[in-house]
């Protein structure tokens, strides 16, 4: 057995030895609050002041406020790395369809892509941590983040003085609920995640009588012809061998069914795995825009905006291995595998400064058996198409994903702090 095998080895047995009397329905119990009560980015209040009482009753020095509605829990614990675990708390504008008995309580709010589990994780893995804190040396800091789904959150964590006040970490861990079979933690030794640009696309026209259209400029059909024509630019300008994604997620335009507007707006998003994909499909969007309104004799150019920009996600290859290698000695084998880069984003690696700070950032499954088994399909990519994913109004998180999340975090802080 080699040395990292025996470090797995040992931070696997002494997370199951922390983990093992889990106060599993205090915790379920929480999570079913944070789902009832979803709060969008930057108005986490709740969310965070349940987090901050939790981090406080296991012995962190805590703090709230941090970012705005952000939580910071330190846990000093004698000389070793400083360790940095790292939950989302925010929900998204979405109607709750599940029919769960706890489900949404606010309208048109959900907890629609799992950070109300990834609180409960954190929440469970830091008081096991700091009860068994005799096994362990170094610094746990436990980091509750608003606003991941507008990408604000890790950066004004950073603005409002993280690291000066709290301390730099040598290491950030990270994990996120997905789709798949409940009891599936998917790593990557490098790229796991994509980068994710948010672009605004306002077309003018001239407005007018439903009447006399000959006397306008139709902004509508403009953007409906750039809304068909965009869908080229993945198809026909970036390379096949190259991964990106472009999405219309939203057009609005006119007040009523007789109104020509003055204008149309249009929201995109794009999703990449390198900067030049990514300049590249900017350049097109820009270009098709412009033409198309000429084209239509609109009286202004559009106007090209970019919004939310999210980094692409790359685990450093070391501390990956080291954290998977840990999640092996405790799930098996088979429950570890590398999935290859999804198209998702996060806003996670603000925190490692452009790289300064390495990390390891994970996938838990969490679709419970019983709608697993009932999708159709025979194959895995099959079965993930037709079961509900982030950000449906259908997304239900198996509550049984609790303990294991918990011990995800815990293993893989273990992995890195040093040994008591």
């Amino acid at each position: 057995m080699t040395s990292a095998d025996a470090s797995a080895a040992t931070a696997a047995r002494t997370a199951r030895d922390l983990t093992a009397d889990l106060p599993l329905p205090a915790l379920e119990d929480l999570y079913r609050d944070l789902h009832r009560h979803p709060e969008l980015s930057l108005r986490e209040h709740r969310t965070a002041g349940k987090l901050a009482r939790r981090l406080a009753d296991a012995g962190f020095e805590t703090a709230e406020g941090v970012g705005g509605t952000g939580v910071v829990g330190r846990l000093a614990n004698g000389d070793g790395p400083t360790v940095l675990l790292r939950a989302d708390m925010d929900a998204l504008p979405v109607t709750e369809a599940t029919g769960l008995p706890y489900a949404s309580a606010t309208a048109g709010v959900m907890h629609a892509c799992g950070h109300d589990l990834h609180v409960t994780w954190l929440a469970g893995a830091a008081a096991a941590l700091a009860a068994g804190r005799d096994t362990w040396r170094g610094t746990l800091l436990v980091v509750g983040q608003p606003a991941e789904e507008s990408g604000q959150g890790a950066r004004r964590m950073l603005a409002d003085g993280l690291y000066e006040r709290f301390g730099r970490p040598d290491v950030l861990l990270g994990q996120h609920a997905a789709p798949g079979p409940a009891g599936l933690y998917p790593h990557a030794p490098g790229l796991i995640m994509s980068a994710a640009t948010d672009v605004d696309i306002v077309v003018h026209g001239r407005g007018g009588h439903g009447s006399r259209p000959e006397a306008t400029v139709d902004p509508v059909v403009t953007a409906a012809y750039l809304v068909t024509r965009l869908q080229t630019v993945v198809s026909r300008e970036v390379a096949a061998g190259e991964s990106a994604v472009l999405t219309v997620g939203r057009i609005e335009a006119g007040t009523r069914h007789n109104i020509i507007p003055d204008e149309a707006r249009i929201a995109l998003n794009l999703r990449t795995q390198s900067e030049a994909v990514r300049q590249r499909m900017l350049a097109a969007i820009r270009r098709i825009a412009q033409g198309e309104c000429l084209a239509a004799g609109c009286p202004r150019e559009p106007e090209v905006t970019l919004g939310a920009t999210f980094p692409v996600t790359v685990n450093d290859a070391a501390t990956d291995t080291t954290v998977a290698a840990a999640h092996r000695e405790l799930f098996g084998a088979a429950a570890v595998f590398d999935p290859g880069p999804a198209m998702g984003s996060e806003d996670f690696p603000e925190l490692a400064l452009d790289g300064a700070i390495p990390y390891s950032y994970w996938f838990v499954t969490t679709t419970p058996h019983d709608i697993w088994n009932e999708a159709p399909g025979d194959t895995l990519p099959e079965k993930l198409a037709a079961v509900p994913s982030n950000h449906s109004p259908h997304f239900a998180p198996d509550p049984a994903t609790v303990a294991p999340g918990v011990r995800t975090l815990v293993s893989g802080a273990l992995a890195l702090l040093s040994e008591a």
